[in-house]
């Protein structure tokens, strides 16, 4: 690295500790780093790049956005692009009314912000929301005081008010679910950050019919596992409930940021002008890559394809667990991955690296495989040689 170099990467804040490589462009499922190496890509920028890299269709549509000028105006005026992405998301899903924001944690906070709205009108008491255990809910201080990662909320407390995380025990949450005072349970289908941990489907069949009995809203975060990893557009879908709020982002835009909250209308109409906002949301230009993108996602054979694929990678995963005295445990489901490992998951990482491999940690113990939603057979089975290479 020279010595420019060194001093442009020492000024960014060191939130993230990043890999040497500098990364400069991207072809299909691969990057390139500065010195020409190639890296499969298991990663996808944390769930975000379903489509991979150099997509000819996302390229056409950001030149697309860029003909009107219009790349920002703000919400105090209608754009056509945010109304039509609204118009699909309501008609994909349970909600009739969303709202657009920049990122997963901005869209947790909208949501907690728009239960306790809704809540308030119930009664004055009614405010308190509830994360399960293993949440990753984001890093602002509401959400923060839902994820449950100590070395994360350690050095921050007094962490927001009113917001408790309960065991994954429907026996516990029958007994921390007062009606008179609890507006909202959020709960993530698969936990990505907590170790990739699918939510069995009867136990959220079961919460669903619990909070709707105390009247209390389930809040669904979908901001990893949404739009289509899983196999099916939402996730929720799989285990046949209907929340009353869910909130997705990552892959919304392809890369630009974005992130959404999509609600009932019993929900909604407890908001009035100036409860909540946003300057940058649902603005033209990223709203009208994103309309490409949920095209590309929501298509049935793109869904078709995930889970085909999805379920010869968990064989192929499990198939290399029974080979491995190291793998203690695979989990996941369609294009979303956890292994737990005897070494440091950081180390397999880094021997991963090594190997021209992209793969992240979910946990102290977890590999995590987040391939681009578009990747085939035959790069899957390419990373997976490497992935037991590096597992060793």
């Amino acid at each position: 690295m020279t010595t420019a170099t060194a001093i442009a990467a020492d000024a960014i804040l060191g939130t993230y500790r990043r890999a040497p490589m500098e990364l400069v462009r991207g072809a299909g499922v691969e990057l390139f780093d500065a010195d020409g190496k190639a890296y499969l890509d298991f990663v996808a920028g944390i769930a975000v790049n379903a489509l991979g890299y150099g997509d000819a269709g996302l390229e056409q549509a950001m030149r697309d956005g860029m003909t009107s000028g219009m790349v920002h105006v703000s919400n105090l005026y209608r754009t056509s692009a945010g109304e039509r992405l609204s118009e699909k998301l309501v008609e994909s899903s349970f909600a009739d009314r969303v709202f657009f924001c920049n990122s997963g944690a901005e869209a947790n906070e909208g949501a907690f912000k728009i239960a306790r709205r809704w809540a308030r009108a119930q009664s004055p008491a009614k405010h308190e929301i509830i994360a399960l255990r293993g949440a990753f809910h984001g890093r602002l201080f509401g959400t923060l005081a839902a994820t449950d990662r100590p070395q994360y909320r350690m050095p921050f407390r007094p962490l927001a008010g009113g917001i408790s995380i309960a065991e994954r025990d429907l026996g516990e949450l029958e007994s921390v679910l007062n009606a008179e005072t609890v507006a909202a349970v959020i709960v993530e289908p698969v936990q990505g950050e907590g170790g990739v941990r699918v939510v069995e489907h009867e136990f959220l069949r079961a919460l669903r019919q619990l909070t709707t009995e105390r009247n209390v809203l389930l809040i669904v975060d979908e901001i990893q596992c949404g739009y289509g990893r899983t196999g099916t557009f939402w996730a929720y879908e799989q285990a046949g409930i209907t929340p009353d709020i869910l909130t997705v982002a990552k892959p919304m835009a392809g890369g630009l940021p974005m992130g959404a909250v999509l609600m009932t209308q019993a929900v909604a109409d407890a908001m009035q002008p100036g409860d909540h906002g946003t300057t940058f949301g649902g603005g033209p230009f990223v709203a009208g890559v994103a309309l490409h993108v949920f095209d590309r996602l929501h298509d049935p054979a793109m869904l078709r394809h995930v889970t085909e694929q999805g379920a010869w990678m968990g064989a192929a995963l499990r198939a290399m667990a029974e080979r491995s005295l190291k793998i203690r445990a695979v989990r996941g489901v369609g294009y979303i991955w956890g292994i737990d490992v005897t070494d440091a998951a950081k180390d397999v990482v880094a021997r991963a690296l090594e190997l021209g491999l992209l793969v992240c940690s979910a946990g102290e113990h977890t590999v995590r495989l987040l391939p681009p939603l578009v990747m085939g057979r035959a790069d899957l089975e390419r990373g997976l040689r490497l992935l037991e290479q590096a597992i060793g």
